[in-house]
């Protein structure tokens, strides 16, 4: 939270903590954390500063301006120390869960009133803040807030601030209208640069650098999806979600350097490197952690896990992208598919999965155990042989951890393991049976029979 505010931390600390983060993610190669949450709203970002500058002298106080997510756009310096709120908020680019509904708690979601947020210890808030929101015709864009302990907002200063926040509406509204103009053809390039069509990719490629949307370089991709049944596309609230956590790791990035695209069901981070191969790899997955992490946040946990995340191999330039968006989509399809692989995984760790990726769906149904398709009809009335069988081998046929998991008796157990036996042919002690019964699942599952 970027809410100006002296108490435990030294001013020096952020400082110093700012100046190791730098060196920390360049070894990453990932760009040191920006004052402002969009850097590629410069005009945005001076416009803002001033603004605060301006009130924050005119009220000889501290002032700050958060967007909607209670991220940093601009603040005024002061000397005092600071809460760890205020750290946090600057080191991290965002606050806990927990403090953004106690703020919203305390009158933050009044329209043009100014609200009072009282110190909260266990969330690290160590002082009062005053809140004014920034809202243009009644949508949310931002908070500008002042320090308690500076005195009491009189009726001269009230004014002010509300007029402050007028202005700083119109500058986040005008900035957004801009960006989303300039978003909206970095999608268009984008969809063409994941095109089939080798030409289509490589025009759109030559554009995005031409028109000086993105930079060439090696480049990587992350795909981020919530985890959905089949056929049945995530909420609003998961997309929702989804570009959040994007939008979270692409200012992890130097400008230029990321381009971003949400799909019904999964979302795409592609990244353009200039560092060496080895490197790009070690950041790709950095920055596929963090999606994971900021994801996991903002899905709120209800599943668990709530969330798959796929990379993909560097290729050597961005005309190369198709390739890499393919690997890493594979990827978390994949890791969820399977549910065995972990939760952010490499395309290069999918091991005979990524053969099975490169192959159609109906050939890879061709290569299901005829014994073990009758399992797989609703229709049969076999859906707890199917559980069973699958529980079973994912547990490498250890029968106590099987029927513990199936909350059966073991007796039970063997019972159904004989049936499946007699339905699919199959001799489950054999392992060349077990084999081809092991990859009739996960070929079922890749193939959404299962």
């Amino acid at each position: 939270m970027t809410l100006s505010a002296p108490a435990a931390t030294g001013a020096r600390e952020i400082c110093r903590g700012e100046a190791a983060l730098g060196t920390r993610t360049a070894d990453l190669g990932l760009c040191r954390h920006e004052t402002v949450a969009i850097p590629t709203m410069p005009t945005m970002a001076s416009d803002l500063q001033r603004l605060v500058d301006h009130l924050g002298a005119r009220l000889r106080r501290s002032v700050a301006i958060d967007d909607a997510h209670i991220r940093l756009l601009a603040y005024t310096a002061h000397t005092g120390d600071v809460d760890r709120v205020r750290v946090e908020s600057i080191m991290r680019r965002s606050v806990s869960r927990e403090l953004i509904a106690y703020i919203k708690a305390h009158g933050a979601g009044h329209e043009g009133k100014m609200f009072t947020l009282p110190a909260s210890s266990s969330l690290g808030l160590d002082v009062d803040r005053i809140g004014m929101p920034i809202r243009y015709q009644g949508s949310p864009l931002g908070y500008l807030w002042l320090i308690g302990s500076e005195g009491p907002v009189v009726d001269q200063a009230l004014d002010a601030v509300s007029e402050a926040a007028g202005q700083a509406a119109l500058i986040l509204h005008g900035e957004f209208l801009t960006f989303e103009v300039a978003r909206g053809r970095e999608r268009e390039l984008v969809r063409d640069l994941l095109s089939p069509d080798g030409e289509l990719r490589a025009d759109a490629a030559g554009r995005l650098v031409e028109e000086d949307i993105a930079v060439d370089g090696p480049v990587s991709a992350v795909v981020a999806a919530p985890t959905h049944k089949p056929g049945q596309p995530p909420g609003e609230q998961a997309r929702l979600a989804l570009q959040i956590a994007m939008d979270h790791g692409r200012r992890r990035l130097p400008p230029k350097h990321a381009l971003t695209l949400n799909r019904p069901d999964h979302s795409l981070l592609l990244v353009t490197w200039s560092g060496s191969v080895a490197a790009a790899a070690k950041s790709t997955q950095e920055l596929a952690m963090s999606v994971h992490e900021r994801l996991t946040v903002e899905l709120g946990g209800d599943e668990d896990p709530s969330c798959w995340v796929g990379t993909a191999q560097t290729r050597p330039s961005l005309a190369e992208a198709y390739r890499a968006y393919r690997e890493a989509r594979n990827a978390a399809d994949i890791a969820q598919i399977t549910g065995v692989l972990g939760t952010i995984v490499c395309y290069d760790r999918l091991g005979v999965y990524a053969l099975f990726a490169k192959l159609p769906p109906e050939e890879l149904a061709e290569g299901i155990h005829e014994g073990i398709r009758p399992l797989l009809d609703e229709a049969s009335g076999h859906q707890d042989l199917m559980e069973t069988l699958q529980s079973y081998l994912h547990n490498a046929g250890d029968s106590q951890r099987t029927s513990s998991q199936l909350h059966i008796h073991r007796a039970t157990l063997y019972q159904r393991l004989r049936r499946i036996e007699k339905l699919t042919g199959l001799d489950l002690s054999r392992g060349d049976d077990r084999l081809a019964a092991h990859l009739s699942v996960k070929l079922a599952r890749l193939t959404r029979l299962l």
